[in-house]
């Protein structure tokens, strides 16, 4: 059984990334003993967009430094640099061409960034799903972490994985989602109805894993809640709070129900200080690991090992792939 996930190096990972999506993951690696997890990061889907490379390389260590200073263990999760591993490209391409324009320009994340990038709109945006696909593929992996976001891709993965299998033979393992039992989408702390994100216009509305501790306490306690001031969960009409509350409750692992028991005499001026120490505590246990990872020889031991694991793994199954289509001379 294996296990892969990875996560663009363009910015910052949040709070929202943490809570929704990392804990997750540290979590698997002792739910899944059995499974081979591997955990990349997705340089080559950062440059859909044109990226300043001194800002990307210190985004991609920065994420991989994180990673294992909030709870990733080395020796059980594999990580890597998706660059690194050359058989990503090579297999993005016979993805690319056993895809079709016209599903491609379906993909609702396409449409959406056509839309937003008026000029300029690169071919990678729109080959951004063959190029997801063989990163899963590659690995035959059996499981892939996705929000809702990514549903519809991990859709074309499996699409494309049994289409390839009906062309070729069986080849690919069609990958499943893994739907995390705990884990919830953390919202912007200036506006609800949106999800926590590091591209967020509002500064006050995102939190970055590496922002200053005190810049993370007083985005928490001017979070957006609402007159009423009565702490309890209801996304429909009190939807800050109730961000708030999911926050508080994916830090301590207590249920939302006994929170609100706990604060039911206190009003949100409280409760937002309380939970603004909270964030600040959980957030400087990781910053102390990354600091001392940052610069150290061990992060770049660490992704060696990871690379090479990868590679091992990615270049045997792209030996078996290109014999299938006829590429190059058999071995």
């Amino acid at each position: 059984m294996r296990l892969i996930s990875g996560i663009k190096p363009s910015g910052s990972l949040t709070l929202g990334n943490y809570l929704g999506a990392i804990k997750n993951f540290v979590k698997l690696q002792d739910e899944l003993k059995d499974t081979d997890i591997l955990i990349f990061i997705a340089d080559l889907h950062a440059i859909t967009i044109p990226q300043d490379k001194v800002n990307l390389r210190k985004n991609i260590k920065d994420i991989a430094a994180l990673y294992i200073a909030c709870g990733l263990d080395p020796n059980r999760t594999h990580i890597f640099i998706q660059s690194e591993v050359p058989a990503h490209n090579q297999l993005g391409w016979i993805m690319e061409c056993n895809s079709y324009i016209g599903e491609l320009e379906r993909m609702t994340q396409f449409k959406d960034k056509k839309a937003k990038q008026v000029q300029g709109v690169s071919a990678g945006l729109l080959t951004y799903p063959p190029l997801m696909a063989a990163d899963i593929l590659l690995y035959d992996a059996n499981l892939v972490p996705v929000g809702i976001d990514q549903k519809q891709h991990l859709e074309m993965a499996r699409n494309l994985a049994e289409r390839f299998n009906h062309i070729y033979g069986d080849t690919f393992v069609v990958p499943e989602p893994y739907i995390p039992k705990t884990g919830e989408k953390i919202k912007s702390l200036s506006d609800p109805s949106k999800k926590m994100s590091k591209s967020d216009d509002d500064e006050k509305g995102c939190i970055c894993l590496l922002d200053d501790l005190n810049i993370i306490k007083k985005k928490i306690k001017s979070a957006v809640t609402d007159s009423d001031t009565k702490i309890k969960y209801d996304l429909t009409n009190k939807p800050g709070i109730s961000n708030l509350l999911t926050i508080y409750s994916c830090i301590t692992g207590m249920a939302i129900k006994d929170i609100e028991a706990k604060y039911i005499d206190s009003n949100y001026a409280q409760f937002k200080a309380d939970l603004a120490e909270l964030v600040a505590n959980e957030i400087k246990g990781i910053q102390d690991k990354y600091n001392d990872l940052i610069k150290s020889k061990e992060l770049d031991a660490i992704l060696d090992a990871g690379k090479d694991y990868a590679n091992y793994l990615a270049n045997r199954k792209i030996t078996k792939i290109y014999n299938k289509v006829g590429l190059g001379r058999k071995r």
